[in-house]
């Protein structure tokens, strides 16, 4: 059985840094998808669950920090920013505004993949607790229910055993 793959959208309005990183990434086992601008990763987050965004800070019309800002608690899915700006201000910037992380350009491959790992393994270990609060949750609704269908059964099986047993006894 192949391991799930995380789908990944990245998004840069440089088409060769864009696609760079799709090479990168897809040569790393990762499903990805691109998007020009925060525009397209707009309409695309509201159609795709992504697992995880590589998103581009400086770019014409929304900026990735607006867009980090703006969809951050919507759609709760980690956010690594790229810059070509290092600058410590635009960091702590990024990440006050919900990113999870931040890699200045240029940058090693390597090191992409390694903060992207390390992103997806601590978002996977927050759906593992969250699966199991649900699957507990629903196992405490769920319970009680086919305990009533169960006794309610019952009940009218022990009907028709005593009734069937008087009926003998006459």
């Amino acid at each position: 059985m192949k391991n799930f793959k995380a789908h990944i959208l990245v998004v840069d309005d440089d088409d060769g840094i864009r696609n760079l990183v799709k090479q990168y990434l897809s040569q790393n086992d990762f499903l990805v998808t691109t998007a020009k601008n925060s525009e397209d990763a707009q309409k695309k987050t509201k159609i795709v669950k992504f697992d995880l965004i590589v998103l581009d800070i400086m770019m014409p019309g929304k900026t990735g920090l607006e867009f980090t800002h703006e969809n951050k608690s919507k759609i709760d899915t980690p956010i690594l920013l790229l810059t070509a700006k290092g600058e410590s201000s635009e960091r702590i910037e990024g990440l006050e505004v919900g990113a999870d992380d931040y890699l200045s350009k240029p940058f090693e491959p390597k090191e992409l993949i390694l903060r992207i790992k390390n992103i997806l393994n601590k978002t996977k270990l927050k759906v593992s607790k969250t699966r199991i609060y649900y699957s507990l949750s629903i196992l405490l609704i769920i319970l009680p229910v086919l305990f009533v269908k169960i006794y309610k059964k019952l009940l009218a099986w022990l009907k028709t055993v005593s009734y069937t047993h008087l009926r003998a006894h006459e």
